[in-house]
């Protein structure tokens, strides 16, 4: 496992405590969770955003195609 040395601004590092003991995690575990929720949410709203690209170009041919059929 790597390390990173990371800086926070006081009152985010004191928000992140009490979470964390609140919910009996150790403060890095519950930072570890929580950059693994993003990291979560971060690719399922680019897998989501690549998607609707893909539809969108090929709707226009899926159209000519409906046409051709009806």
């Amino acid at each position: 496992m790597s390390a990173i040395s990371l800086k926070l601004p006081d009152d985010l590092l004191e928000a992140s405590k009490r979470c964390a003991v609140a919910l009996r995690l150790s403060r890095m575990a519950y930072i570890r969770r929580a950059l693994e929720r993003m990291n979560r949410e971060t690719q399922t709203r680019l897998r989501a955003r690549r998607l609707a690209d893909v539809s969108r170009r090929v709707r226009a041919e899926s159209m000519k195609v409906n046409a051709e059929l009806s």
